[in-house]
């Protein structure tokens, strides 16, 4: 069994019950499972500004799934949930991102590990560090410490 990282975001229609529904479906994918979550968060867009907050949150997974297969499975669920890629950082009703898978390090076209911005961004390392204090990002360091570099992002607890 591999362990994967996934990222979930959501900020259309209701985002608080996009991204719950979303982790509930991440454990029906197949040879899957959800072994922890993280709280959800609420942060202020990055890149195109002119759109609502988002609500994140992130999810380890143990998988019996080869990266790709697991990536399908995330694309799929994102399309149950409506998701339109109109432009970059465009709002979105579900967004799945594989983050961490194992220690692998791979550019290939369709999948790239580490997720190629999550060092940069303090909604992913935020909850990733929750759940995963020790999480190594391969060729950019402990996210603990990557973390304090993104100090200046909104991000904050949306629990309760």
């Amino acid at each position: 069994m591999s362990i994967a990282y996934v990222g979930i975001g959501s900020n259309l229609d209701t985002p608080r019950a996009h991204v719950e529904t979303a982790l509930a479906e991440l454990d029906g994918i197949p040879h899957t499972r959800v072994v922890k979550r993280s709280s959800l968060y609420r942060s202020a867009p990055l890149g195109y500004p002119d759109q609502p907050a988002f609500v994140n949150a992130v999810a380890k997974l143990s998988t019996g799934l080869p990266a790709e297969d697991l990536l399908a499975e995330l694309q799929r669920i994102e399309a149950g949930h409506g998701r339109v890629r109109s432009f970059r950082d465009a709002p979105r009703t579900l967004d799945l991102d594989l983050l961490l898978y194992d220690d692998e390090v791979r550019d290939s076209l369709g999948l790239v590990l580490p997720h190629p911005r999550m060092h940069e961004r303090a909604f992913v390392l935020e909850p990733l560090v929750e759940i995963a204090p020790a999480a190594t990002i391969p060729r950019r360091g402990r996210a603990a410490e990557l973390l304090q570099a993104c100090r200046g992002q909104r991000v904050e607890r949306a629990d309760g």
